[in-house]
């Protein structure tokens, strides 16, 4: 079943045309004329990539689909959300992690129960930005000080670990990341490398079972492997592109042909019937 009309159109407004090059036929609207725009909008079929600010509103005021869908926003909006359903679900793939109030931690407890190195990190960011190694006191202090919230991860000991894409309602593409020679962050952003050689399957049906279990449609999920086992470091909602354009994998494409023929939708004013 497709949801293109007979007329052969779908109206889709995008909020980002980055991310949506090569589907036709999208509007853009700025996301700071979202209001201006507004009566466009109620006549969409689809909104695609908002950012996080309007997503509410669009779901829950104007009661339009988006895509990515409003759980994988909502869960994917900073590593706590992420990291406390994953501990809820998937307990066994997820870092020994603690999650703090500035106000409420004990320096020589946090020491006890991490030893040094440490991963720290600040809970909305991307690209490996946000993300430290912790080798004593004075930079726990530093971390501290610095954050409202404070993110303490165990050291796992790696120096590459797996982006899986998952888009729609599978699996597009994967691929090794390999730290640089003494360096601490395996993300491409601060210089790492691409591997698409011998991706353990096992590491890809994880991805698919947690996407599918939190119905998370639009995703990169960074997954390490330690002695045969699997954890799950994070997921991006907006993830980087280019490990997959090197293998010839277009996201908007499948982006497209998800929208295309989701079961769960129902054209906005509709004047023609649904072809089959």
């Amino acid at each position: 079943m497709s949801n293109i009309r007979e007329d052969g159109l779908m109206k889709l407004i995008t909020f980002n045309p980055f991310r949506t090059i090569g589907i036709p036929k999208v509007s853009y609207i700025k996301p700071e004329n979202m209001f201006k725009e507004i009566e466009k909008i109620k006549e969409a079929d689809y909104i695609l990539f908002p950012e996080y600010w309007q997503v509410n509103t669009l779901v829950y005021g104007l009661k339009k689909k988006i895509f990515p869908n409003i759980s994988t926003y909502q869960l994917g909006h900073n590593k706590i959300e992420t990291t406390r359903a994953l501990q809820a679900i998937f307990p066994k793939n997820v870092p020994y992690t603690q999650i703090l109030g500035k106000d409420n931690i004990n320096i020589e407890t946090i020491e006890e129960e991490f030893s040094y190195p440490l991963v720290a990190k600040e809970i909305k960011n991307s690209m490996g930005r946000g993300v430290f190694l912790v080798e004593d006191r004075k930079q726990l202090r530093y971390y501290i000080d610095n954050n409202e919230i404070l993110y303490i991860q165990e050291r796992l000991p790696i120096d590459r670990d797996i982006r899986i894409v998952y888009v729609g309602n599978q699996v597009i593409g994967s691929y090794w990341r390999i730290a640089g020679e003494g360096q601490f962050h395996n993300n491409i952003a601060k210089g790492a490398s691409y591997d698409y050689d011998n991706v353990p399957e096992e590491a890809i049906k994880l991805v698919e079972d947690i996407a599918r279990e939190l119905n998370i449609n639009h995703a990169g999920f960074d997954v390490a492997v330690v002695d045969d086992r699997l954890y799950v470091l994070e997921y991006n909602v907006m993830f980087g592109n280019e490990g997959l354009r090197n293998i010839g994998v277009e996201v908007e494409k499948y982006i497209q042909e998800y929208i295309n023929n989701d079961p769960d939708f129902t054209p906005s004013n509709p004047t023609f019937p649904r072809a089959s």
